[in-house]
């Protein structure tokens, strides 16, 4: 391997000083350009022109939008990185891309060294954005897999997981809100993502009714018995079931048919913005982000763990919070949270699970210890 670093450290040598950076272009979004256009042998009739066009889209959706643009940000950073040490990112360079990852793991600048799951996904968006653009970089080279081996190896620490809202937690912040639309927005938004154990895109995706809008992720139906959402989620399409509570003040079906209806909303996006007043519904979706807003603001609010700094209070929760709540809470059999959530396997529920009875199965015992 340091052989093959020694040639590539010639190859970089042999870009002089002056020699033009590597360009621009290649920091585009290749489903939008140069990754789908039709053969050089083709006129290009109308027709085949629209078809570019929505297979371009069809290309984009085949992975999620936060997706998308993570793997775009990732991109620029490499074609940036590349272009400062005077190489260009194309063709695939396996030497090159593990000298890439030792700068993100040990970095020689001022950035601060990254986490080994965000080194593994920029891998991962360097890798997609290749394909796009009809190269293969082969992760098993050596070059890259013994130098992300040694970084896993020596860097790798547990994740770190945010704070489960418990329901206690969950009407604590629920009592925050105001009775205007913005509050009854609000309420529905985090009593429906808590029961319903919802990413923060899938609950902004809903929409009233199916085929509603052409950015929809799915669609309400309001039953005597609860809410039934159909999600187009990470994992594919699923059915998820939100039963009616207990009590009007914290039944998340409620809350929800009392925004709808006081917003009057019928059609298209479920959870729109409202004006700085909080009295009228405007037609624009929601952002996800406000999610992530939202939760924080309302954790200030009702005074959940208080007994830390402002900002860690913060840094402790986010929107992942309302699913690793309902694990954490509900007290049925682990194979419904499981479909709940939409994990493949209970393993991945198990690390939602901030409070359980680790020891209710104890091999020790039953191994006559």
């Amino acid at each position: 391997m340091l052989s093959a670093m020694s040639e590539l450290n010639a190859k970089s040598s042999s870009h002089a000083p002056g020699a033009p950076a590597s360009n621009e272009d290649d920091e585009r979004d290749p489903t939008s350009d140069e990754a789908l256009t039709l053969p050089s042998s083709v006129a290009g009739p109308g027709t085949l022109d629209r078809l570019v066009d929505t297979a371009r889209d069809y290309a984009k959706a085949s992975t999620a939008e936060n997706t998308n643009k993570a793997y775009a940000a990732d991109w620029k950073h490499f074609a940036r990185w590349c272009r400062q040490k005077g190489t260009d990112p194309l063709p695939p360079s396996p030497e090159m891309v593990g000298l890439y990852l030792t700068d993100l793991a040990a970095p020689t600048g001022p950035s601060p060294a990254l986490t080994v799951s965000t080194i593994d996904r920029r891998l991962s968006g360097l890798a997609w954005h290749y394909a796009q653009r009809g190269f293969s970089l082969d992760r098993k080279n050596r070059h890259i897999a013994t130098v992300l081996a040694g970084i896993k190896r020596k860097h790798a620490r547990p994740p770190v997981q945010k704070e489960a809202i418990l329901p206690e937690d969950i009407l604590a912040m629920v009592a925050t809100l105001g009775f205007d639309l913005r509050g009854l927005r609000d309420r529905a938004i985090l009593l429906l993502g808590y029961a319903g154990g919802l990413r923060r895109s899938e609950i902004v995706s809903l929409d009233v009714g199916k085929d509603d809008s052409s950015d929809s992720g799915g669609w309400i139906e309001i039953l005597d018995d609860g809410v039934l959402l159909t999600l187009n989620a990470k994992t594919g399409w699923r059915e998820v079931e939100v039963g009616r509570g207990s009590r009007d003040k914290t039944c998340p079906a409620l809350a929800l048919e009392q925004w709808l209806h006081f917003a009057m909303i019928d059609f298209g996006p479920v959870f729109v913005r409202t004006s700085r007043d909080g009295k009228r519904a405007l037609e624009t979706r929601l952002s996800d982000k406000h999610i992530a807003r939202l939760i924080k603001a309302t954790v200030l609010k009702s005074g959940i763990r208080a007994d830390l700094p402002e900002a860690e209070r913060l840094a402790l929760f986010s929107g992942h919070s309302l699913r690793a709540g309902l694990a954490s809470s509900a007290e049925v059999d682990e194979r419904y949270v499981q479909k709940q959530l939409g994990h493949a396997s209970a393993e991945m529920t198990r690390r939602y699970q901030r409070r359980r009875d680790r020891f209710r199965v104890n091999l020790t015992k039953a191994a006559g210890l």
